[in-house]
């Protein structure tokens, strides 16, 4: 069968590979020059699924007015006209409950659990290499509410068997020793054991050549421009190279699919969230992180790839513009010189943003659609990385034919009714 995927961030590529190893013939289009060149180039570096928590939560909307009064906010909204947005953010509202987000959040465990198996998997059967460690997160908490306020997601843990410790600050120092000098700072926090971190853009490239070397063919340079539909099939990808096609299809444009989709009456309720990072060199290595601290106060996690330190978080609510801003520069520089003084060299800085795909409950789409010879692979927000591995084995399963892993109940678009019209 000849499938076609459209992207070749990390979702779709590690897609394409196992498409590849499968036995399909491969066709990958997408506009960069290369692979892993726009939300996958500089994330946060986090494969944590014992992280995984929808942002719609019970008490979201008083924290979120919080957020963005504070200096180093982790929210920002910048006004502008966009219906999208009002849509979007009204979903978003409906599923801060504790109900929703129990459901949500355990849907996304357990798709992000699997998904690191499979990258695990993938990593022996390869040998791919990309500063990868697995030392585990620290949730780092600089006050005693936030650290009772993570008595909710450890019931949730305990139920889909993820293992974690709650530190005191001993304990954090004794996972990351670089906090000694800054003990003050934080009350005590989250360790989960099983989360990883690693370079994804370098991932993501070195998977795209052993995916070529399968025969799967990457078409960069293309510019997609819509898709034909013929009854309840899709017959083709129009692009700026002619209408291109294959007998199946994956979207896995991230932000970019429902601009796409809704070109054949597909409506998907995914929304570009604009987050920052920062990639420093590190200059002393007991002043850096073993791993990733996440900051809870500020929603910014510092990871190590590496002779180099990531900072990356930031929720912005702007649309699709990639401008940057140095407001966000400066919170992430706080918390990396806040937390690991003598870790790195911050005037050397690497400055870049790149937009997530949010659904508004968190969970990504992920499975086929109501027409046969499509399928989605987006809206995985800010653990694109962390389910990248997971998504591309359920995809690949599906498009051959196969029964699936893991239970896709609550991760296709079905759970939105609305979304064909």
């Amino acid at each position: 069968m000849h499938v076609m995927v459209l992207g070749s961030g990390v979702i779709g590529v590690t897609a394409a590979y196992h498409l590849a190893l499968a036995g399909h013939e491969v066709t990958v289009l997408d506009r960069q020059p290369g692979a892993g060149l726009e939300t996958s180039y500089a994330n946060a570096g986090e494969v944590s699924p014992g992280y995984s928590a929808p942002w719609a939560g019970p008490g979201v909307p008083i924290k979120a007015i919080k957020w963005l009064l504070m200096q180093h906010r982790p929210l920002v909204i910048r006004p502008h006209l966009d219906l999208g947005l009002v849509r979007w953010g009204l979903a978003m509202l409906r599923n801060c409950t504790a109900a929703r987000y129990e459901l949500n959040k355990g849907r996304m465990v357990r798709l992000a659990e699997y998904s690191r198996d499979c990258l695990r998997e993938l990593r022996e059967d390869t040998g791919i290499r990309y500063d990868e460690r697995m030392q585990g997160t620290l949730q780092l908490f600089r006050n005693e509410a936030q650290l009772d306020g993570s008595a909710a997601d450890a019931a949730i843990l305990r139920r889909y068997g993820v293992h974690f410790e709650v530190l005191d600050r001993a304990g954090c120092i004794r996972h990351e020793p670089a906090l000694a000098a800054v003990g003050e700072k934080f009350v005590g926090g989250f360790h989960l054991p099983g989360d990883e971190t690693g370079d994804c853009f370098q991932f993501t490239q070195k998977l795209a050549e052993m995916a070529t070397q399968r025969g799967a063919v990457f078409r960069h340079g293309t510019t997609i421009k819509g898709l034909l539909r013929d009854g309840d099939r899709i017959d083709g990808v129009v692009t700026d190279a002619g209408t291109l096609r294959a007998d199946a299809y994956l979207v896995a444009l991230g932000s970019h699919s429902p601009l796409l989709l809704q070109g054949i009456g597909i409506r998907v309720p995914v929304y570009p969230v604009k987050g920052y990072s920062i990639t420093v060199p590190i200059t002393d290595a007991r002043g850096a992180p073993e791993s990733t601290v996440m900051d809870e106060t500020h929603k910014v996690a510092v990871t190590r790839l590496g002779e180099r330190i990531r900072a990356g978080g930031t929720a912005e609510l702007a649309g699709y513009t990639l401008a940057l801003h140095e407001a966000r520069r400066r919170t992430l520089e706080h918390v990396v010189s806040d937390l690991f003084p003598q870790g790195s060299d911050l005037s050397r800085a690497e400055f870049w943003c790149g937009l997530r795909p949010m659904t508004p409950d968190g969970t990504p789409i992920v499975g086929g659609t109501r027409l046969p010879n499509l399928y989605l692979a987006t809206g995985h927000g800010t653990l694109g990385w962390t389910m990248a591995a997971g998504t591309a084995r359920v995809m690949a399963d599906l498009i051959s034919g196969r029964e699936p892993e893991i239970d896709l109940d609550g991760l296709t678009v079905e759970r939105y009714r609305s979304a064909y019209r």
